[in-house]
């Protein structure tokens, strides 16, 4: 064959990179964990929340820091450390939040996204859920579909970190696969037979 047919051969025979997004509530810790984690590895990542608002620890469990979604992780963080430096210092929110605002400038709702993906990761059932709902309300164009997983993670920094590495592990496996419309349920299978814990899936369609 021809020089040209050639590469055009070696492009048909260059897996394409999975469209992957993370989902967890406010889109600053688990999300944005796994979002830094994968995106170094060369994953094409994108991450969300599906709050109403971004929810991050206060002064006590019952008095919450609430932003909105349009408010930026700079923000954030002025606003944290003007009212408490130290306390934010050492329960690691500024830290998270240094992070956050290197990936992307502010969290992103889930429910606002017009992106498409082939599959996307949620972090907790409540999660899940919602973007499984997000999904099937809106009207379906074609036939593409897109798999919604769910491995459960605890919403603090050191299982969020492990979280990551589960999710990168989870992914790599996705990444292997020739056709993943056939092969994910062995692949959620076996994923879930190795951490030992139930791991939701289901198909939606855009």
């Amino acid at each position: 064959c021809s020089p040209t047919e050639k590469v055009d051969q070696l492009v048909m025979d260059i897996p394409t990179k999975l469209k992957i997004a993370v989902v967890c509530s406010s889109n600053q810790n688990r999300s944005m964990e796994a979002h830094d984690f994968l995106s170094k590895r060369g994953f094409n990542v994108r991450s969300f929340g599906t709050g109403n608002q971004v929810k991050l620890p206060g002064p006590a469990l019952n008095k919450p820091n609430l932003y909105n979604f349009d408010v930026t992780y700079q923000e954030i963080y002025a606003d944290l450390e003007r009212k408490d430096r130290r306390m934010y210092t050492q329960n690691g929110v500024l830290h998270m939040l240094d992070r956050n605002r290197r990936i992307k400038p502010k969290p992103e709702r889930f429910q606002d996204a017009k992106d498409k993906f082939d599959v996307i990761i949620t972090v907790e059932e409540k999660v899940y859920d919602a973007v499984i709902e997000v999904l099937e309300s809106r009207p379906q164009e074609g036939n593409e579909a897109v798999h919604v997983v769910n491995i459960e993670i605890r919403d603090n920094h050191e299982e969020a970190t492990l979280g990551a590495f589960l999710i990168c592990d989870f992914c790599s496996a996705l990444q292997e696969s020739d056709d993943l419309d056939n092969d994910m349920d062995l692949i959620v299978q076996d994923f879930a037979d190795k951490i030992k814990k139930i791991v939701l899936h289901t198909i939606c369609f855009y």
